[in-house]
């Protein structure tokens, strides 16, 4: 039986990566020490998630091990001896970043480098996968230029019809403390992957999104979004009018996209793993359809200051991805992701109660 190591292993794409594997076959070895919760506070505990993971796969095992800890790291991998080893955690918001900037940092820029070194120690043949983002475009993407439409904004320049490409620039522009952390370990798993041949892929994640989320207001948009409509609870809208766009991508077609990559392993590889532009919605976009499923309309206030470092509109150009493993593709529609948060929410609160 093959192993496979996750780390994040109880947040969105941690815990959709175990489930998918362990029904592939794979012995499933989790690391997570709920750090959400510490991030986040109580709305951002995932415990309820790994709870989830014990129940629902016979050979999962939870190991509770913060990424920072490098001798930790170090015999854990060695010690497990993983077949292939998907990376989530993760302090993932830009707008926390700026509170706790050495804990950003160590998570996501110090945290990868621990595990991309443990890896190479242990087995330089075994595939690293890293949850990049994004954000290591910065607000660069803000430059191009766009046309306003009623409810949302739109690429005007026709380079950009099929959205941002992995050859779109990463320095010059403000990216967020988050977005420079992550920065960080984006290059270091490229050059980790380049300098020592090993099978490395960064996934620059757009808007990973699905029932799993522990959305809060300073991260998983929308999550929180369909979570304020169920309960009634004003949201707010930051900057841009509302008109923000954003590629929403299922968690289900993250996973299975990396099964295709570990099955077939690339060197220092980069993919812009997002929904692409038919699953794009703007904010207000997003109020329309969750009411439309709920019945409820949306209650949101609207502030004139937008987050720091934040895209106007970004969506990913999924070429590449499906040049190189054309058995992928979307399999997620935009009106199933609403649906499918929509119902999760409404069983968690059902427990809660």
């Amino acid at each position: 039986m093959k192993k496979l190591l996750v780390t994040g292993s109880s947040g969105l794409i941690g815990s959709e990566v175990c489930i998918h594997f362990a029904d592939l076959g794979w012995e499933i070895h989790g690391i997570d020490n709920n750090q959400r919760a510490v991030f986040f506070g109580a709305n951002g505990d995932t415990r309820w998630n790994e709870s989830r993971l014990k129940s629902k796969i016979t050979n999962f095992h939870h190991h509770e091990l913060d990424i920072r800890d490098r001798n930790g790291v170090i015999s854990l991998i060695k010690t497990i001896k993983p077949d292939a080893i998907v990376h989530t955690a993760a302090q993932p918001s830009h707008d926390r970043a700026a509170a706790i900037p050495f804990d950003d940092f160590d998570t996501n820029a110090v945290g990868t480098f621990n595990l991309l070194e443990a890896t190479r120690r242990y087995n330089t043949e075994v595939p690293f996968v890293h949850m990049s983002t994004n954000k290591v475009y910065g607000d660069a993407p803000n430059e191009i230029e766009m046309v306003e439409l009623e409810k949302r904004w739109d690429y005007a320049d026709p380079n950009f019809e099929h959205g941002i490409a992995e050859n779109f620039r990463i320095d010059q522009t403000k990216h967020s403390l988050f977005g420079a952390s992550k920065v960080s370990a984006d290059i270091s798993v490229q050059e980790y992957g380049r300098y020592f041949n090993m099978p490395t892929a960064c996934l620059r994640g757009g808007c990973l999104t699905g029932p799993n989320h522990t959305g809060v207001e300073l991260h998983g948009f929308l999550s929180y979004l369909i979570k304020c409509n169920l309960e009634e609870k004003p949201y707010t809208v930051f900057g841009y009018k509302g008109k923000q766009v954003r590629d929403n991508i299922h968690s289900f077609d993250v996973a299975r996209f990396i099964e295709e990559f570990i099955k077939a392993p690339r060197i220092a590889e980069v993919y812009n793993l997002g929904g692409g532009k038919d699953n794009t919605c703007s904010i207000l976009e997003a109020f329309d359809l969750i009411s439309n499923i709920s019945g409820k309309e949306m209650q949101y206030t609207y502030s004139d200051m937008n987050r720091i470092g934040d895209h106007v509109c970004y969506y990913s150009d999924l070429r590449k991805m499906q040049a190189h493993y054309p058995n992928w593709q979307i399999t997620k529609s935009l009106q199933t992701v609403f649906e499918e948060i929509y119902q999760s929410w409404i069983e968690r609160n059902e427990i809660n109660c």
